[in-house]
C-alpha cells in the first residue's frame, strides 16, 4: 500500500543580498534576507515498500501563464528533487520505490528558490513517510548537500541567512511586503552570475557584516513609512553581473520605479527583478498599466504576479 504526501511549497525573495567574502575553496560568503512568499509549486510524493526507485513527472504549470521557458524542468536525476530523495535513501538507507509529481507555479532559474524548496519538501516529506529518527541537524547536514538555499526550505520563515547559506537566523515582525514580480522571460544559471560577480570585482558595492540586520530595525508595519529602510536593505550585489547577463533588468526596475514601487531590487542571482508597492491591491493595478503600456509599444512580454511576504512556515499535508 502507498503513502504519501501533497505540499504547496513556496518560493523567496531575497531582500538584500550582501557579498562579504569567499572561502579558500571559492564558494561565496553572503549575507541575505530570505523572505518565503505567497507563490508556490506543488509537490506530490508517495512511497511504496521494494527497491530504491525513484520516478518523477512533471505535470501542467500551476500557473498557466508560465512561459514554457520557465517551467520546463528536467525529470532525470539532474532534478534537484529526484537528487534529494536519491540521497534520502542514500544517507539513511531508506528502501522504498519514490513517485513524485511535480507542478510549477514558481518560475524556473529566476532567483526565487523554487528547485530548492521542492527539494526541501522532499526531505521533510520522506523523513515523516519512513518512520525514521532524521534529526533537524541532520536533515540540514543533508540539504546543504544539494544547494546552499534548500537549507532555508526545510523551515521556511523570514530569517538572516549568512556563510554559503548554512547558518540561519530567524527573525520576526517582517511586515508582510506587497511586492511584484517581473521576470523578463528567461534563466540566469547561478553560476555564470557568480562568474560575473568575480570578473566586475570591485565594480560591485561590497556591503559590510550586518549592513542587513541594521537596514531591517528601520522597517516599519507599513511600507509606506519604510521607504529609506527599504532602499538601504534592497541591495543587492549580484544586481550588476546579472544586469551585464541580461540587460533588460535595468529597463525592468525602471518601469516599476515609474508605476510607483517604493523600492525595486533583484532576488538570487535574478532574472526576477521586485518592486513593493502599499499593497497587493496596488501592485495588481501596476500589473495593468504595465500590460497596457506593452499594447501601446509593444515589447518583450514580461512573466508578471502580484504577490506578498509570508510570516510563517509551510505544512505538509497528508493524502
Amino acid at each position: 500500500m502507498s503513502r504519501g504526501f501533497r505540499v504547496e511549497t513556496p518560493a523567496k525573495l531575497n531582500l538584500g543580498l550582501a557579498l562579504v567574502g569567499a572561502r579558500a575553496d571559492g564558494y561565496h560568503l553572503l549575507e541575505s534576507l530570505f523572505a518565503p512568499i505567497a507563490l508556490y509549486d506543488e509537490l506530490e510524493l508517495a512511497v511504496e515498500q521494494g527497491e530504491v526507485e525513484i520516478a518523477l513527472v512533471c505535470g501542467p504549470p500551476l500557473d498557466p501563464e508560465l512561459p514554457a521557458a520557465l517551467h520546463h524542468v528536467p525529470t532525470g536525476p539532474d532534478n534537484l528533487v529526484h537528487r534529494a530523495a536519491r540521497l534520502f535513501c542514500d544517507r539513511s538507507g531508506y528502501r522504498a520505490r519514490i513517485s513524485i509529481r511535480l507542478r510549477k507555479g514558481i518560475p524556473a532559474g529566476a532567483g526565487l528558490g523554487g528547485g530548492s524548496s521542492d527539494a526541501a519538501a522532499a526531505l521533510r516529506a520522506l523523513s515523516a513517510l519512513s518512520g525514521l529518527a532524521i534529526s533537524p541537524v541532520e536533515l540540514a547536514r543533508w540539504a546543504l548537500e544539494l544547494g546552499a538555499d534548500v537549507p532555508f526550505f526545510l523551515d521556511p520563515r523570514p530569517a538572516l541567512v549568512t556563510g554559503i547559506g548554512e547558518k540561519i537566523e530567524p527573525v520576526g515582525g517582517l511586515p508582510e511586503l506587497a511586492v511584484l514580480l517581473v521576470n523578463p522571460g528567461k534563466t540566469l544559471a547561478t553560476a555564470d552570475v557568480y562568474r560575473m560577480a568575480d570578473q566586475l570585482g570591485g565594480a560591485l558595492t561590497k556591503q559590510p557584516p550586518g549592513s542587513t540586520m541594521r537596514a531591517l530595525s528601520g522597517l516599519a508595519q507599513d511600507a509606506r513609512k519604510s521607504v529609506p529602510a527599504l532602499r538601504d536593505l534592497l541591495i543587492n550585489d549580484l544586481e550588476p553581473a546579472a544586469r551585464r547577463l541580461c540587460p533588460s533588468l535595468e529597463r525592468i526596475a525602471e518601469r516599476l520605479e515609474r508605476l510607483g514601487a517604493s523600492a525595486v531590487s533583484m532576488t538570487g542571482s535574478g532574472a526576477t527583478a521586485f518592486g513593493v508597492f502599499v499593497s497587493e491591491q496596488a501592485a495588481r493595478e501596476a500589473i495593468a498599466r504595465w500590460r497596457k503600456d506593452d499594447e501601446r509599444e509593444p515589447a518583450p512580454r514580461c512573466w508578471l504576479r502580484a504577490t506578498r511576504v509570508l510570516s510563517g512556515a509551510g505544512k505538509l499535508a497528508g493524502s
